[in-house]
């Protein structure tokens, strides 16, 4: 497991430019979705290193309340500010380059409505997108990032990276190349 701290020590990402955006702590869309990587897993040799950026789950940092109301850290808290990540629980790296999408994850960025004769009452063409951050599964079947793709439905988990709207999804929610 790799042991990592939240980004800016915060286990909230709630608040935008001095204003507060969310109170609740149960609010997963504000909880920090950003990890320092502070150790490795042993026999690690993989791309991540101390110092990299992960893409956590929204559960890693999150507070909870037990049956007498008293705030715990949920099952990734180890101790201070730090908490264990295994590899199931992150979906992105950053290297100080970039993001690279790890594992099964890919990242697909929402499409603008498409003019059609067909009234759609929404602002993004639905099950579709571009592929932003690809994984090694996808490229071996040929696709590439800027790739337009449809997806399967309630497979478009929302994050934002880097101020960008993205569904984090697994190679298999992807149903075709257009």
């Amino acid at each position: 497991m790799f042991i990592v701290r939240p980004q800016e020590g915060k286990r909230y990402a709630n608040i935008n430019d001095g204003l507060i955006v969310s109170t609740s702590q149960e609010d997963h869309i504000f909880s920090q979705r950003v990890a320092e990587v502070v150790e490795l897993p042993i026999k690690y040799d993989g791309p991540i290193r101390v110092g990299d950026l992960l893409l956590v789950h929204h559960n890693v940092f999150k507070f909870y309340y037990d049956m007498k109301g008293r705030q715990k850290s949920g099952r990734s808290f180890f101790k201070d500010d730090l908490f264990f990540v295994d590899h199931m629980q992150f979906f992105m790296y950053h290297n100080g380059f970039k993001w690279n999408a790890h594992d099964k994850y890919c990242f697909i960025k929402p499409i603008d409505k498409k003019d059609s004769v067909i009234f759609k009452n929404v602002s993004e063409e639905p099950l579709m997108g571009t592929i932003r951050y690809i994984n090694k599964e996808l490229l071996d079947l040929g696709l590439k990032e800027g790739d337009e793709i449809s997806f399967k439905p309630d497979s478009d988990y929302e994050f934002t990276v880097d101020g960008e709207k993205l569904y984090r999804m697994f190679t298999d929610n992807i149903t075709l190349s257009l």
